[in-house]
């Protein structure tokens, strides 16, 4: 099924071959359909601060910090500039109306994606975020140690949530954490790792990278290089990197390619910085792509991607 693509996209970029053994998917914004949530959130929340949002302003936004997001839509509005302080309580009151709202479904179709992806014979890890339940960065009231630990928690409830549905499917899953929690998960390493990819399982990588500070988009980037990933596929809700936020600048240009060194000194808004300089010094290439197109992580896998190549 994807031989035609795999030597098509060896021609592109000038490699002789490629062994293609797992597949990383970073499920946070992926896995569960909580945009439209997200959406009427940032309506309401921000209709009492007297800026009017849109749920395509809420859309094209997607992915960026929730603070710029209200620095960005208040300068545009209102013409002033607010500091960081003033835009996160704006922020928390977002939060607040997210929070309350009903439980997100999962995102349609994914389970038979995974399944048509996993019955070609590639192996499937994936990292999720726990942002419908927690995000530290919005937890104030304690200290961001704290409150990143509780973000890993959430991340390892969805993990297990998600790995029993694609079990009730048929599918043999584990859940790895970098920490204990006792039965309910295994220890990571990657020789566990491995030995559950032999075995045919679906690797949910849960419980970040156990540390405070780090992202989800750093646990992908290090768990990608701890499996020897040749490549990692990032969907978005835009369809490529662009040399500023499209949502704000109608002259934004796309990169068709552009080096993982050019979006390190650009700091572009690909993953978080952490991640970026991860990426760099390791070599790690990054394809991305829209995830809202009809079967694009599906294309994406099979070199068919109408995105940015983010080159090492």
């Amino acid at each position: 099924m994807f031989a035609l693509a795999v030597k098509q996209y060896l021609e592109r970029h000038g490699f002789e071959s490629i062994n293609l053994k797992a597949v990383l998917f970073d499920m946070d914004g992926v896995l569960y359909d909580s945009m439209p949530n997200h959406a009427v959130a940032w309506q309401e929340s921000m209709a009492k601060f007297g800026i009017k949002m849109t749920a395509d302003d809420a859309y094209a936004t997607e992915g960026a910090r929730g603070v710029d997001t209200i620095r960005m839509m208040v300068m545009k509005q209102q013409g002033r500039e607010i500091d960081e302080a003033e835009a996160q309580i704006m922020y928390d009151e977002k939060s607040r109306i997210f929070h309350e709202m009903p439980e997100a479904p999962i995102m349609p179709g994914i389970i038979d994606l995974m399944r048509q992806i996993k019955s070609d014979g590639i192996q499937i890890g994936i990292v999720t975020g726990g942002g419908n339940f927690w995000r530290g960065r919005t937890g104030n009231e304690i200290e961001r140690t704290k409150a990143d630990q509780i973000g890993m928690l959430a991340t390892v409830m969805n993990c297990i949530y998600v790995s029993e549905i694609f079990r009730t499917e048929g599918m043999d899953t584990v859940v790895f954490t970098p920490f204990s929690c006792g039965d309910m998960s295994v220890i990571y390493s990657k020789d566990a790792v491995t030995q559950a990819f032999s075995e045919g399982k679906v690797v949910f990588f849960a419980g970040g990278t156990g540390h405070p500070y780090f992202s989800t988009d750093t646990t992908t980037v290090l768990r990608a290089l701890e499996i020897e990933a040749d490549r990692i596929l990032l969907a978005k809700s835009i369809d490529g990197v662009y040399d500023s936020d499209p949502a704000s600048d109608p002259n934004a240009k796309k990169f068709d390619s552009i080096s993982i060194d050019e979006v390190y000194e650009r700091k572009l808004q690909v993953v978080d910085l952490t991640a970026t300089a991860l990426c760099l010094e390791n070599r790690m290439p990054l394809t991305v792509f829209s995830m809202n197109e009809t079967d694009s992580i599906l294309n994406a896998i099979k070199g068919r991607v109408d995105g940015t190549e983010v080159t090492v």
